[in-house]
């Protein structure tokens, strides 16, 4: 007879499902960006309106390697997040703060950009 997941879970030690629970997060914290939409149950199709492109060009976006902090900005907000860069080093992170106010310095210029 078949047992149900949660049954299953539930009946392990809690240092079990603490060893599930930190690997599931570690997982989550490692997802590409096309994989990040479906984590945030959004259909592409809905993010792609919220970014204002159609769903081709943000499937392009999502695999591709190398884009504008702006555009990941936009499409990392679009899902209800908001994007920080951290710089990891041996001794420590540092924050930076750099791009963070790109879009006002965008809008005071005039210029506008996804």
């Amino acid at each position: 007879m078949a047992k149900n997941f949660l049954d299953l879970h539930n009946a392990r030690s809690p240092e079990a499902r603490a060893r599930v629970e930190a690997r599931v997060q570690r997982v989550l914290v490692e997802l590409p960006i096309q994989e990040l939409q479906q984590a945030r149950h959004l259909s592409q199709e809905q993010l792609a309106k919220l970014l204002f492109m159609e769903a081709d060009t943000l499937s392009k976006l999502e695999h591709d390697t190398d884009i504008y902090i702006s555009t990941l900005r936009s499409y990392i907000e679009a899902m209800g997040g908001k994007l920080d860069i951290i710089a990891n080093f041996p001794d420590g992170e540092v924050q930076i703060k750099q791009f963070t106010d790109i879009k006002e310095m965008q809008l005071d210029s005039g210029t506008v950009t996804a």
